[in-house]
């Protein structure tokens, strides 16, 4: 894809700020289906309304398009067990196109990036405040309007992400977020180079076929099991949910672990996702003790990394949980997902004795830049080493799984929850003209599948993300959303019913 920059390599380092207004924001849906039911928490997933947004930007003065999308996956904003699944994607919706008309709003006149940003986070957060919607899905809004905004941008300088983050033309400014970050600047933050590779974290859902005995036979020319997986590739880092029952759980986890042993002789490396399965953390912890303590798991929790949002999030920042956490000396490291909802929310679980938060593109680009700054300052007072997890399993190309993984690469973490290429077959949902487009963007992150349609890449365990880190934000594959059904359209269709 050939760049024509609207501002200078050269200029781009000099200059205090770009600034853009928004000229419309439109939204177009592609429904997607897995190839098998992925069961997490309270939710299965069969399902779901991938969300194209386009920003028709005028950048400095000269006009520029940015996209992002995302899939809706049910049942994680809210977690509430009596919606529907279409109440689900309808509050889902509801919170974009209000974090769509707030964002044309600011931007009616040429504004900066940060400053658009403050005003947009603060006026969707007030919004929501008042219609009783959790910060947590109200930020997604606000992701999406800033990741289209800043694909823009990328796109108009005709620079990689990394470049233009490390230059003043976006105007962050972390001190304006919390005191304590006053004079970090957001290079100081960044890894001085983007990865080169990322580890691939398998997701091992609830309901997941083990081995080959488990497999439902779709027969796609995919890796249906973990072991199939395993071998086909090379993985060695790998996310395990539990219901936090026990009887459920232990049966569950010894085949788990007899996989990962067979499959991984080498050894391997787990996190263990609680998936708010508890009210107390004296509850996880005599939980985890029992499953510590069994010898067919030794393998298992001697290569734990991490426990992931044990408590619910109505309880996972209260007072309590300090002393709870203190009095755990030879605990786990423990960080929190869902209760990450606001910019407050990784302050207040570091006093409580957190060891950090997980970074996830629906959490907001600027949130995960000023969470990555606070656990770098932080980190020298904290009782261990500050933890800045990759999360967000089914995240799919070829918009949205490029730009979060260009964010990864740039804070710096180096094995990242991946299930988009597992859950869902590769790009094959597009059209052929489409899937050629993105194999000659993305050569080394996307293959020809011997099937002929492109897949995600993983060797040995890894993605090769060379042309991810080269492209303006992540995608370099040349997408006109129009394409796809209009998002109102898709609704008046029943579009949301068809997907249950």
């Amino acid at each position: 894809m050939q760049l024509v920059p609207l501002v200078s390599p050269a200029n781009l380092s000099e200059c205090v700020a770009m600034t853009f207004s928004i000229q419309d924001i439109r939204f177009h849906v592609l429904p997607m289906r897995t190839r098998f039911p992925f069961r997490y928490g309270i939710a299965s997933m069969i399902g779901i309304p991938h969300l194209f947004v386009t920003a028709d930007l005028v950048v400095d003065g000269k006009p520029a398009q940015g996209l992002a999308s995302e899939g809706l996956a049910p049942k994680w904003f809210t977690k509430n067990p009596e919606s529907s699944l279409e109440l689900d994607w309808a509050e889902m919706i509801a919170v974009i196109q209000n974090a769509a008309r707030i964002a044309e709003n600011i931007a009616l006149k040429p504004v900066g990036y940060f400053a658009w940003w403050q005003d947009l986070y603060a006026e969707q957060g007030r919004w929501a405040k008042l219609r009783s919607q959790p910060p947590l899905l109200a930020n997604l809004g606000v992701s999406l309007m800033e990741r289209a905004v800043l694909d823009g941008l990328c796109k108009a300088a005709g620079q990689p992400l990394h470049r233009v983050l490390k230059t003043d033309a976006l105007g962050i400014d972390l001190g304006a977020v919390h005191e304590e970050l006053r004079g970090v600047q957001v290079k100081d933050v960044l890894s001085p180079e983007p990865l080169a590779r990322v580890a691939v974290r398998h997701t091992i859902g609830l309901g997941d076929p083990l081995r080959a005995e488990d497999s439902p036979g779709l027969n796609d020319g995919l890796p249906e099991t973990l072991a199939d997986s395993i071998r086909a590739y090379g993985l060695r880092y790998f996310k395990i949910k539990v219901t936090g029952q026990i009887e459920v759980d232990i049966p569950r986890l010894h085949q788990i672990a007899e996989v990962l042993e067979a499959g991984c002789p080498q050894g391997f490396h787990a996190t263990l996702d609680g998936n708010e399965q508890f009210t107390d953390l004296a509850s996880f912890r005599e939980f985890y003790d029992i499953l510590a303590a069994d010898p067919a798991l030794a393998s298992l929790f001697k290569s734990l990394l991490l426990i992931e949002q044990p408590l619910h999030r109505d309880h996972a920042l209260k007072d309590d949980v300090a002393a709870a956490i203190a009095g755990w000396k030879d605990g786990p490291g423990m960080i929190m997902d869902e209760s990450d909802g606001s910019l407050t929310d990784l302050p207040r679980a570091l006093e409580l004795g957190y060891n950090g938060t997980s970074h996830k593109s629906c959490k907001g680009i600027v949130k995960g830049i000023v969470n990555a700054a606070l656990l770098k300052v932080r980190a020298p007072q904290m009782a261990r080493p500050p933890i800045l997890s990759g999360e967000d399993l089914a995240n799919t190309g070829p918009v949205s799984l490029l730009q979060d993984l260009a964010m990864m690469a740039l804070l710096g973490i180096t094995h990242v929850e991946r299930n988009g290429h597992h859950y869902f077959r590769g790009l094959s949902v597009y059209s052929p003209e489409f899937q050629e487009a993105a194999l000659k963007a993305h050569p080394g992150f996307y293959r020809r599948h011997e099937l002929g349609f492109p897949t995600l890449d993983v060797q040995e365990g890894l993605i090769d993300l060379t042309s991810v880190n080269s492209a303006p934000f992540g995608s370099a594959i040349p997408i006109d959303a129009e394409q796809f059904t209009a998002l109102k359209p898709w609704i008046m269709s029943g579009g949301m019913a068809a997907l249950q």
